[in-house]
């Protein structure tokens, strides 16, 4: 059966479809190229923040009449994380939901509440001034984003909600919501880490499906927050495992002009995606920090990206290889090991020696925010100890051990250098 014709929407776009390699290339919801060529039309999507106000009323006002005519079970969305990439995500979302008629216009944003120094709750602070002035000063978030600090109070009513807090603090979050939640919640992470527990490692989405017993997706890409936040240009991937139509909407709440989502089904490829790249980028810091050139950096990512998935496909056998082809996987790792804060910090231990703490360094540079890659290459080396894998991983062992001090920061090439077999 010949394939249907393509949706094409410039005379340039026309020309191009009629050659043949124009229908072997990859057709996502948005093409960077269809983006590119219609960046002068007005945006639908642009940010509810940019509003005058009486033009975002008369939106609000148009959609509710709208509504009361199909009257659908609108989605309510929560999310629960208010750091630097949380902000960023309820701005995101919080433009999309005020002119899609599915969806509740308020984006509630748990806050973990904190006193700023001038004695203000951080929590207020948002309210008032509709940004986070701690995590992303500058950054109006949308009328429409209310921040709580009230953790179950946020979630309730709410029937989609974005995980987006560090790792480490997952557990404890789903504990407090343990039989909060009904069944027909859905959930997207988009925390990048793992917890290892005395069975094994369990993926943070897993996580959340076990302890609240509600289906989970992803989001990881390249992703840089605060480029984001001004928007420019990104892509991002969805992981589903099954229901792709649950994915469509993630990827409807998410998508803009310039933050293009595209799903996969492969949960466990896209977030190991997302974890393991941290732990390159610890190792990548460290080559930048002892000023080892750009040839080696270049290896340094060659050589964890082959770890990435063969770590993925050892754990999962269901991991695709065209996963790591996808904004989750090479082009996740190449922005973080070279704008990340992961690889900031790492740059800065090196530099030092080895001689400060990745605690205090982290506690001096990012005011308040988590770095995930020392504790996640702590995480990977316990399952490489724990499987007898440790010799086919060098570079994940040689960061981990660099990062307890075990060995210097030169040792990122010495030790990684090895080929395993």
């Amino acid at each position: 059966m010949a394939s249907p014709p393509r949706r094409v929407s410039s005379p340039l776009l026309y020309s191009l479809a009629s050659l043949p390699l124009f229908h072997a290339l990859p057709i996502y919801p948005s093409s960077f190229l269809s983006l590119l060529l219609s960046r002068s039309l007005s945006s639908s999507s642009s940010s509810s923040s940019s509003m005058a106000p009486q033009e975002a009323a008369a939106s609000v006002a148009q959609k509710s009449s709208s509504i009361d005519e199909a009257a659908p079970l609108r989605n309510r969305v929560t999310v629960v994380g208010s750091g630097n990439w949380g902000s960023v995500a309820a701005k995101l979302i919080a433009s999309n939901t005020i002119r899609l008629p599915s969806f509740h216009d308020e984006v509630r944003m748990w806050v973990f509440e904190e006193t700023l120094p001038s004695g203000e709750k951080l929590t207020d602070a948002i309210n008032t001034r509709n940004e986070n002035v701690k995590y992303l000063p500058g950054i109006k978030l949308g009328r429409n984003v209310v921040a709580d600090p009230d953790l179950v109070n946020a979630v309730t009513g709410s029937n989609m909600l974005v995980f987006v807090t560090p790792h480490q603090f997952m557990e404890g979050i789903c504990k407090r919501l343990a039989g909060k939640i009904s069944g027909d919640v859905e959930a997207i992470s988009l925390i990048k880490g793992m917890e290892v527990k005395m069975e094994g490692p369990c993926m943070i989405s897993t996580l959340i499906t076990e302890q609240l017993g509600i289906n989970c997706c992803v989001l990881m890409g390249a992703n840089i927050a605060n480029e984001i936040a001004v928007e420019k240009f990104s892509e991002a991937t969805v992981g589903y495992r099954e229901n792709k139509e649950v994915a469509e909407k993630w990827v409807q709440l998410f998508s803009t002009s310039y933050f293009i989502v595209t799903p996969i089904q492969d949960v466990e490829g896209v977030e190991l995606c997302g974890t393991l790249k941290n732990v390159v980028a610890i190792a990548a810091g460290f080559v930048d920090g002892l000023d080892m050139g750009n040839n080696t950096k270049a290896a340094i990512m060659r050589i964890g990206l082959r770890e990435m998935k063969a770590f993925s496909k050892m754990l999962f056998s269901s991991v695709k290889d065209s996963t790591f082809f996808e904004s989750c996987g090479v082009a996740d790792l190449i922005t973080t090991c070279l704008g990340g804060r992961n690889r900031k910090v790492a740059e800065a231990f090196a530099k030092n020696g080895g001689k400060r703490s990745f605690d205090e360094l982290e506690a001096e540079m990012l005011q308040g925010q988590k770095l995930q890659g020392v504790s996640t290459a702590k995480e990977v080396y316990e399952v490489l100890s724990h499987r007898g894998w440790l010799q086919f991983f060098p570079l994940f062992a040689t960061v981990h051990e660099i990062c307890i001090g075990t060995l210097p920061p030169s040792a990122i090439v010495e030790h990684s250098e090895r080929t395993p077999k």
